[in-house]
């Protein structure tokens, strides 16, 4: 079995949908990741970090949820990172009303020692500067290595963004970042374009639609889950992205047929997510479960 090394925030959210609201819940790309890709019973450990004000309790979770949390610094004095934001009617679009960096705006990432010669590194939405900080503590090489990104470091930070794609195995984004990276609206195109950057594989994300894996030679296309309803779509990429990731480390080699499997765990486990506020659906999830999903999803294909 391969360790997975998890580099994300760990974060409160408040969070309000057609469907209610939620005041300094748990959230951040990594604790959704971290709590998706444990359904593997894998070896993980998130890399993160949070205020004096975060709560005993939330580790306490993922502890319970067998997740390394040596890597996750306590900042004495300090404040967690806060997100706030309102989805309209569609629940395709949002409003963020407060985002407060606090201790993650001076974030320098330590890489916890046993897990330097992890064989899978899943670096969350971050700056490309912190991602590849972490590339640089690594021992060994990793067997894979996945980036998700977004439009906003596409804006600010393109050439280091550029750099660390070079460096990793797995690009996951959505269709509107692959048309801004790439300057294509085709999505072949800018899978092509894309793979000449370095990854080998690549996920273009395409919401209600679903989502494409290509490689150099082949591609997939995933449908989503029909969730009758949808009542918060918060963090249903990472929990994506935690599925994918931690089948993948449950893999003894890594295929495009893996990767094809692995696109399906996420799918189901982020079907799952957005079925209720925060990981509220997610923390007590069992494999069957998620399988059951996954042969329903297959049929739709």
């Amino acid at each position: 079995m391969n360790k997975l090394l998890i580099v994300g925030t760990v974060a409160f959210d408040s969070i309000k949908t057609p469907f209610g609201q939620v005041n300094k819940i748990l959230g951040g790309s990594g604790m959704y990741i971290g709590l998706s890709s444990s359904v593997f019973n894998i070896d993980n450990s998130i890399v993160s970090v949070v205020g004096e004000d975060f709560p005993k309790k939330y580790l306490s979770i993922l502890k319970d949820k067998n997740i390394n949390i040596s890597g996750i610094e306590i900042i004495r004095g300090g404040k967690t990172f806060f997100w706030e934001g309102v989805y309209h009617n569609d629940m395709n679009h949002r409003d963020t009303i407060t985002t407060e960096l606090n201790v993650l705006a001076n974030f320098s990432p330590i890489v916890p020692e046993n897990y330097k010669n992890a064989e899978i590194v899943l670096l969350g939405n971050l700056h490309p500067a912190i991602q590849l900080s972490v590339l640089e503590q690594m021992s060994s090489k990793p067997k894979l290595v996945i980036l998700d990104t977004m439009n906003y470091w596409m804006d600010n930070t393109l050439d280091e963004l550029i750099k660390v794609i070079s460096k990793v195995d797995l690009l996951c984004i959505n269709d509107q970042e692959a048309e801004q990276l790439t300057g294509e609206n085709d999505l072949k195109l800018a899978a092509e374009k894309i793979s000449k950057l370095g990854p080998k594989f690549l996920i273009i994300k395409k919401g209600e639609f679903g989502s494409v894996l290509y490689s150099e030679d082949d591609y997939y296309s995933c449908p989503v889950y029909p969730t009758k309803e949808v009542k918060d779509p918060t963090g249903a990429g990472d929990t994506f992205a935690g599925g994918l990731a931690g089948y993948l480390a449950s893999c003894e080699k890594i295929s495009f047929e893996e990767v094809k499997k692995g696109v399906l765990y996420g799918t189901s486990l982020a079907s799952y997510c957005i079925e209720d506020f925060g990981p509220n659906n997610i923390m007590n999830l069992d494999i069957n479960l998620i399988e059951e999903r996954i042969s329903e999803i297959k049929k739709i294909n």
